[in-house]
C-alpha cells in the first residue's frame, strides 16, 4: 500500500459519471471496490451533497470505505448535507466535517479527483 500523495477524492453524487443511473451506480461500486483492493489509497474521501449517501454504511460500498479507512484513509461526510437529507442520525462509515475542515484540506492537497 502506498498513499497516492495528497490526492483527495471529492464525491458529490450517488453515481459515477451523467450516463445512466443504473451503470452509475455500478461504476461508483466498482470504483471504490478498486481502490479498497488496490495498492495505492488516497489521502481522504469527501462525500458531500447527494454523495453523502454512499457514506452511510447502508450503502452498496459501505464495505469499500470501511476497508480504505482501515487503511489509514480519512473519510469525511459533509454535515450540512447530512442535515439537509435527514441524514444526521444514521450510521455513517467515517466522521461528520464541515465546511471549514473540508475546504482547509483541499486547499491543502495537491490533487483533487471529483466524481
Amino acid at each position: 500500500m502506498k498513499p497516492l500523495g495528497k490526492q483527495i477524492i471529492f464525491c458529490t453524487g450517488e453515481t459515477l459519471g451523467d450516463g445512466k443511473a443504473e451503470l452509475g451506480k455500478i461504476l461508483m461500486r466498482n470504483f471504490f471496490y478498486a481502490l479498497a483492493e488496490g495498492d495505492n489509497i488516497p489521502e481522504a474521501v469527501i462525500f458531500m451533497n447527494r454523495g453523502v449517501f454512499l457514506a452511510l454504511e447502508s450503502s452498496e460500498i459501505a464495505q469499500s470505505l470501511q476497508k480504505i479507512a482501515g487503511r489509514g484513509v480519512e473519510v469525511l461526510a459533509c454535515g450540512t448535507c447530512l442535515d439537509y437529507y435527514g441524514l444526521k442520525e444514521k450510521p455513517l462509515v467515517g466522521e461528520v466535517s464541515n465546511m471549514g475542515s473540508i475546504t482547509e484540506l483541499l486547499g491543502k492537497t495537491e490533487q483533487v479527483v471529483t466524481l
